[in-house]
């Protein structure tokens, strides 16, 4: 996916909410927030190897740390509240890099020693999550639950790339501080789990690399409400 069709993406998937959720009746909270972190990513798990009609099992492969960026925006809906507690729905969408890091490469079973790296970009953007606040003065824990549509793209140094899109799981837990009405400051721990799979991996006709990505991330940002 391209640099340009990223940014489009990333207005896209606040504008969808934010310009829905202008057009609802009810009396609500929205806001709109940036978030920067890191991604910490298991190893690429249950990797498959597909080619003329064969599949074979590839060992687990280790990816590397990454910063991660991206937006949200969000809307909580005052008919929805329960004592303190608050329901209510976001779309957030963010970037990663967890490269594959250069390491030792086993197909079923067999030793095909080191094998290069291979350059990773992860793009998910989760049209809607479930989240819900408990309001205790300027604090507010909140979780969040919801689908995240994988964008991948690999590529390789002196080879080609490949691109996917997979659907998976989004979610999150956090700790909003409401430093005055409109302005707020969070922590957040997400998890994401996807099975990825590109065809014509990094430019190799014909061959089908699939695998489950499972990724910690931390994050802090920055949020205004409306």
């Amino acid at each position: 996916m391209s640099k340009r069709m990223t940014g489009r993406l990333f207005v896209f998937a606040l504008l969808s909410l934010v310009l829905a959720l202008n057009n609802t009746p009810s009396k609500a909270e929205m806001y709109v927030a940036g978030q920067v972190g890191v991604t910490i990513p298991q190893s690429f798990s249950s990797v498959e190897y597909s080619a003329f009609g064969v599949t074979l099992r590839g060992n687990d492969l280790s990816m590397q740390n990454s910063l991660m960026y991206g937006a949200k925006a969000g809307y909580y809906f005052d008919s929805l509240k329960w004592q303190n507690f608050n329901l209510g729905v976001e779309t957030e969408v963010f970037n990663t890099n967890p490269n594959i890091k250069e390491q030792n490469y086993t197909i079923a079973g067999v030793n095909l020693g080191t094998g290069p790296g291979v350059n990773a970009r992860i793009l998910n953007w989760a049209p809607v999550n479930i989240v819900v606040r408990y309001q205790a003065g300027e604090f507010e824990p909140y979780a969040g639950v919801g689908f995240g549509v994988f964008f991948s793209h690999f590529s390789q140094t002196g080879s080609g790339s490949s691109t996917g899109t997979d659907v998976g799981l989004n979610t999150q837990l956090g700790l909003r501080y409401r430093v005055t009405n409109h302005v707020s400051l969070f922590g957040e721990w997400k998890y994401n789990h996807a099975n990825i799979s590109n065809n014509n991996f990094v430019g190799t006709n014909g061959l089908k690399v699939s695998g489950d990505y499972n990724a910690n991330i931390l994050a802090f940002g920055l949020g205004y409400h409306f």
